[in-house]
Parts: C-alpha cells; sequence; structure tokens
C-alpha cells in the first residue's frame, strides 16, 4: 500500500500533494505530515537548483492553506 493510500485510508479529508509522496512521513489524527527536506530534495532530483526548489517551496506549499485538512511540513531533527 503506498503513502497516500495509507492516508487516505486513515483520513478519508485529508489533503495530500501530488508529486511528494515519498516525503510524507506520517499523519496526525487530521492531516498529512511531510519532510520539508525530503520535498526540497524531490524537485532538486526533477532538475531545480536547491535555492529554486526552496524558493518554490516556500511560496507554493509552505504557506498554502487549502482548508482544515491542509497538511503540514516539518523539519526532522534526528532521522
Amino acid at each position: 500500500m503506498s503513502k497516500r493510500d495509507e492516508i487516505a485510508e486513515h483520513l478519508e479529508e485529508a489533503i495530500v500533494w501530488d508529486g511528494f509522496d515519498e516525503a510524507i512521513i506520517g499523519y496526525t489524527d487530521e492531516v498529512a505530515v511531510y519532510d520539508k527536506d525530503k520535498m526540497a530534495d524531490i524537485l532538486i532530483a526533477d532538475g531545480m537548483t536547491g535555492e529554486e526548489a526552496w524558493d518554490y517551496l516556500g511560496f507554493n506549499v509552505f504557506c498554502a492553506y487549502v482548508g482544515e485538512t491542509t497538511p503540514i511540513h516539518i523539519t526532522l531533527l534526528w532521522g
């Protein structure tokens, strides 16, 4: 089962970002949780520079609010 499918099974209303399934690290009682660094790595692997990736995420993803089930994005300290 994919991470996306598992979240959908537990959280029917949760929003998941397209193209970032490998950056999903879990979920809360209401929302999907993403690793910010893995999200940037995905964009870099797709051809963006590091600066472009972080700018894109900051402008288009991290500040987006799409309702109560908007995903959260965290920086892992260990792992």
